[in-house]
């Protein structure tokens, strides 16, 4: 009797524990209609229920099903703390899919912008039973939250159920607790700065550009910062209520020496150099010994300078084997959608400090980036809304002039405001005219009225030349060929269903009403180019072999090796983005002439702002197996972007290669990854990449040999005049050939 009712009282005191643990990942739990902790986001036209017919397991499941044209995507999501420790984490779920025209999946996403997975890869559409699915992510220590739940790209309708989150294999009701580093510890102003803004007056806006300057250098040169031992972001917040007051330079001043003198001493350095003589870049530190700061505070800075940090360092570091940096613990406080006026500083100077310490092509920035600092900080506190801030935030993203950049996260109020509604045709600028090249859908397209060739001069009355020089501002790009690349994929789209526009037929002009859709709801639709099925490579004829980046496979450079081998040239088309890293394994086929292709230069952590050169790569091969073939014609334009310009420099080594086409995308090297306040991120190009020479790539491009580029006329004829080109090179390569031997 005893024992049955130790036996009793233990089953309640372990269901009430688990009660008070657990979570509703099964949507068993529900209150008024929801499912309890479950919350839903996406665009579109989309019901989201909880379904006690259809189930895996228990007595609910959570459903979402498309309501009408406009599907975009909606997802189910749980949000759990990241206070656990530990390698891996896995999401476990059941999926049943019923008509899907998209695709379908779990999802998993560790905040902040460290690891994220929706199962887009995996094609999950049509009509499926229940299936069991998994997602492994690897944990890290900065996380702060584990987001997941099921998601429906598209139309139909999907059921997720029996959801499941375990730890190194280990339910999560066992994972290790976590352990919080000092900075991480610090959650004074985890719900805001508290920081307003008054008048912004000159004076005000110089004194924060120098709090900008100060707190950045302090950032990456100070040894206790560089430590971990103090929550960088939250110092400022704490020192400017005082800084803001102060009535004159000299106060001001004071302040800062005060704030500075709060670290500790720092120690003489004896492994600190100076700066490199053949540092191809090197810090800019003027404004350190200039007349508008105090001597006591000049001094403080440089002694700082001479005695930086070395080695290891809380918020930066560098990628083995590539060197570009490594932005660590940026904290992007992603509940903030909207960020005070604080955060919104915060936002100004971290990334302004990260590009002058650490971008490797500032001195390529049409600006001087010297003078960015006072022009966005009124811009950015003055922000009145959400929409504004990431207005800004692009606006500053794009000042440096890499086409990697962007803007990401948030909760995407620029692309809210361009609309979710496109056009059935695909248009870029030829010719500096905005052309319509290509059909998505033979149907919707036909009902446009427009045909391929057609000139749109106007939408909706306005000039494309005005929208142009309105919309250049906020498309990030190395250069304006790329930047109309990108600017042409939503010139046809709206927030309205429909555009009108002034189109141009050869001699005739006239004006048209277009419907607009949802990309789910056109058939084929692509930015870029579209998808390619067959084989990446084919003979042309006899003579010439044709090979596509867009789609290679490391098992097709074999088979082309065997299929090429009697061509007398071959066309390399990189104007896509190539589907595998091949610059050694095609290029050394190519190329027999073995000889260094690139040359990089890389930052440091050592001496912040500074940039040194090392060694790059080679490409060839002085072997019998490289190509017998005379000419090598290698194809590119302003899609040939990052991996496909690399490429077509190791390619451009050969003795044999000619490079066509037009100037491309001018953004290569690895990139590293930004977070910024209100869950925004965005992205470098890590590196710099140069000729064996020092010639620059970055914003030029890979310029070719003989530029080459579609015309109205060939467009509208439905040719591709790039390929002909290549293909009559190749042809009078060979005549020449035989001409000489007889």
């Amino acid at each position: 009797m005893k024992t049955t009712v130790l036996s009793t009282i233990t089953l309640f005191l372990y269901a009430l524990i688990s009660a008070q643990t657990s979570h509703n990942l099964d949507f068993e739990i529900l209150e008024n209609d929801s499912a309890k902790g479950w919350t839903t986001f996406g665009t579109g036209d989309y019901k989201v229920s909880f379904d006690t017919s259809v189930v895996k397991n228990g007595k609910v499941s959570g459903a979402i099903e498309s309501t009408g044209a406009n599907t975009q995507f909606k997802a189910l999501a749980y949000t759990i703390p990241a206070n656990f420790g530990g390698e891996k984490i896995k999401l476990t779920g059941y999926l049943k899919t019923e008509n899907v025209n998209g695709f379908a999946g779990l999802w998993l996403r560790i905040d902040p912008q460290i690891a994220f997975d929706n199962m887009r890869s995996r094609k999950i559409n049509g009509t499926n039973d229940w299936k069991k699915y998994e997602i492994e992510l690897d944990l890290d220590n900065r996380a702060q939250q584990i987001v997941f739940g099921g998601l429906l790209s598209g139309s139909g309708k999907i059921w997720i159920d029996k959801l499941e989150i375990t730890i190194d294999g280990k339910p999560l009701e066992q994972a290790p607790k976590k352990a919080l580093d000092k900075v991480q510890l610090d959650q004074e102003f985890d719900n805001g700065s508290n920081i307003t803004f008054g008048n912004l007056t000159t004076q005000k806006i110089e004194n924060l550009d120098l709090l900008g300057r100060v707190w950045g250098f302090l950032k990456y040169h100070h040894p206790e910062i560089a430590k971990g031992n103090v929550n960088w972001d939250y110092e400022l917040f704490r020192v400017l209520p005082d800084y803001q007051n102060a009535k004159t330079i000299e106060e001001r001043d004071a302040i800062l020496i005060a704030w500075i003198d709060q670290l500790g001493t720092v120690e003489l350095c004896k492994s600190c150099k100076e700066v490199s003589k053949n540092a191809f870049l090197k810090p800019n530190l003027d404004w350190m010994t200039s007349n508008s700061i105090s001597k006591e505070l000049s001094n403080k800075l440089q002694y700082i300078q001479k005695n930086r940090n070395q080695g290891n360092h809380y918020y930066i570091g560098m990628m083995p084997g590539v060197g570009n940096p490594e932005f660590k613990n940026e904290n992007p406080y992603s509940e903030m959608k909207y960020p005070d006026a604080g955060f919104r500083l915060l936002f100004v100077y971290r990334y302004w400090n990260m590009i002058n310490y650490f971008f490797p092509n500032k001195h390529l920035i049409d600006k001087d980036w010297d003078s960015c600092l006072s022009e966005y900080i009124p811009k950015f506190i003055n922000a009145n809304n959400e929409l504004e801030y990431e207005l800004a935030a692009l606006q500053m993203i794009a000042d440096i002039k890499d086409t990697h950049a962007n803007l990401w996260g948030g909760n995407d109020k620029i692309q809210e405001q361009r609309g979710y509604y496109f056009a059935p045709v695909h248009v870029k600028f030829i010719e500096s005219k905005l052309v319509v090249d290509d059909f998505f859908d033979e149907e919707k397209s036909k009902d446009t009225g427009l045909e391929i060739g057609d000139v749109i001069t106007h939408i909706n009355d306005k000039p494309i030349d005005l929208l142009v020089e309105e919309m250049n501002a906020f498309y990030p790009a190395s250069n304006q060929p790329t930047r109309l690349r990108d600017i042409s994929f939503d010139m046809l789209r709206s927030t309205k269903q429909s555009l009108q526009l002034t189109v141009k037929r050869k001699e005739t002009t006239r004006d048209l009403s277009i419907d607009l859709f949802n990309k789910n709801e056109i058939k084929g639709y692509y930015r870029w180019y579209p998808e390619r099925t067959e084989s990446s490579f084919k003979k042309l004829n006899d003579d010439i072999g044709y090979v596509t980046l867009q789609n290679i496979t490391d098992e097709d450079i074999d088979l082309l090796k065997e299929e090429f081998k009697d061509t007398k040239g071959i066309i390399v088309d990189i104007r896509n983005y190539p589907s595998t890293f091949v610059p050694f394994k095609l290029g050394n086929y190519l190329n027999s002439n073995r000889s260094y292709f690139v040359k990089f230069t890389q930052g440091s952590i050592n001496q912040p702002g500074e940039f040194t050169h090392r060694d790059g790569h080679k490409v060839g091969r002085k072997r019998g197996w490289t190509y017998k073939g005379e000419k090598v014609i290698v194809l590119v334009n302003e899609i040939s972007q990052s991996n496909a310009e690399y490429t077509a420099m190791a390619f451009r080594a050969g003795d044999k290669t000619t490079i066509i086409g037009s100037t491309t995308a001018g953004a290569d090297g690895n990139v590293s990854s930004i977070n910024l306040p209100g869950g925004l991120s965005t992205m470098i190009s890590g590196i710099g990449v140069q000729y064996p020479d020092g010639s620059e790539t970055q914003r030029i491009g890979i310029v070719p040999d003989i530029e080459v580029k579609p015309t109205i006329k060939g467009i509208t004829e439905g040719r591709d005049e790039v390929l002909e080109k290549a293909i009559e090179l190749i042809n009078q390569n060979i005549t020449q050939t035989e001409t000489i031997k007889h």
